[in-house]
């Protein structure tokens, strides 16, 4: 059966809503959309589907705010009912475009912004909701993740804190280290990986693409990247290569130690078009490095892929690389706020994934699997076949 067809025979845990804050507005009115569009096809088209209340509606999205007073403390504020409903609240941690005032001064949200609204609204729910899911792309402090001295465990902290509120699930992509979900084992925690996303916009952007071991190479930037390299590298049938950090581990510079070199690991790279694959681009000055060390042993193109483009020091240094010809393009996803300066550059590929974040809400609206959702190979082997790579 067809998934359409298989969620219109099954009965919805409960009555959808969406609360998207302020962070992901963008993200969530996309979502809708798409949900909207699905459900009112398969009301039209299987009867069943038609019998539930509140099943296809013109807007799942529903009226919430997170207000300031004059000295910047704020209130959580849901503005309909939620009682007895399957909630999904999409948040974005790293949406530092949303400013508020504190006693005329104005401030930037952070991280730590953000993850506290997400409590005011949770704390708005009341727990008359049925179930709530928190989908948060970027995993709050997620970086802080293991102990290395006398430090705090905030992403532990902040998971075990959420659960305690009553947040039944939460799902993330591509998690810095998958294992903090060892911190709420009894609860649901997905981290979802957007490799087939990745590959399909490289293929729909580059038109000489050749995916094979003589013409195509995935590269790790770090140790820690490997695991996600190596995946790449089996569906596609390609080589893969990693670069290791020698640190000075006798200093500490804006929160780390800083890199002294890139060593490389790996088969020969001459005349082969490159995909370096991340978790996020945060400064970028890894990414950069990594790219010179490969024009350095004669790699062809270098294509860029992380799941989030933080592009915290600007675009300068992307530019400068492009311009050499270090860098022939950069893809990252939809799933943080991108500014404007970053989407009008001819290199720049933006991977959206709003379909998918609508695709597994839908699903687990109807409190069915997402493993198929989850494990991309089958639809990476279509697209693949799709542009003739097979």
């Amino acid at each position: 059966m067809k998934r359409h067809d298989k969620l219109a025979e099954t009965i919805p845990y409960g009555t959808l809503g969406i609360l998207a804050l302020e962070s992901s507005r963008n993200m969530g009115k996309r979502v809708n959309d798409y949900i909207v569009d699905w459900r009112n096809d398969r009301a039209q088209n299987h009867a069943t589907a038609a019998s539930f209340a509140g099943y296809n509606r013109d807007s799942f999205i529903i009226d919430s705010a997170c207000p300031r007073f004059g000295s910047g403390e704020a209130k959580g504020i849901i503005r309909e009912s939620v009682r007895g409903q399957d909630l999904y609240i999409l948040v974005d941690v790293c949406n530092y475009n949303l400013t508020y005032t504190v006693c005329g001064q104005t401030n930037h949200m952070s991280p730590d912004d953000h993850y506290q609204d997400l409590k005011r609204i949770i704390a708005a729910v009341g727990g008359k909701a049925r179930r709530i899911t928190v989908i948060m792309p970027f995993l709050y402090e997620s970086r802080q993740h293991r102990r290395s001295a006398r430090e705090s465990l905030d992403c532990a902290l902040a998971l075990q804190e959420l659960t305690q509120m009553g947040v039944e699930s939460i799902i993330t992509f591509d998690a810095h280290d998958p294992r903090v979900q060892n911190a709420i084992p009894l609860k649901s925690f997905e981290t979802v990986q957007p490799t087939y996303q990745f590959i399909k916009a490289l293929l729909k952007n580059v038109d000489d693409l050749k995916i094979d071991t003589d013409h195509l190479m995935v590269i790790s930037p770090d140790e820690g990247a490997m695991g996600r390299a190596v995946y790449y590298a089996n569906v596609l049938g390609i080589d893969v290569g990693m670069f290791y950090k020698r640190r000075d581990y006798s200093k500490i510079v804006d929160g780390r130690n800083p890199i002294i070199a890139h060593e490389f690991l790996g088969s020969d790279l001459k005349g082969k078009d490159v995909i370096i694959i991340d978790d996020m681009i945060s400064s970028g000055e890894s990414m950069i490095d990594v790219a010179t060390e490969l024009k350095r042993r004669k790699a062809n193109r270098i294509f860029v892929a992380a799941t989030f483009g933080l592009f915290t020091n600007g675009m300068e240094k992307f530019d400068e690389a492009h311009e050499k010809g270090l860098i022939d393009k950069v893809l990252t996803t939809n799933l943080v706020y991108q500014p404007e300066e970053v989407l009008k550059r001819d290199y720049y590929i933006n991977v959206d994934m709003s379909k998918y974040v609508a695709l597994l809400i839908d699903t687990l609206n109807h409190d069915q699997s997402i493993s198929d959702l989850l494990n991309p190979t089958e639809r990476i082997q279509a697209v693949l076949k799709k542009y003739g790579q097979i």
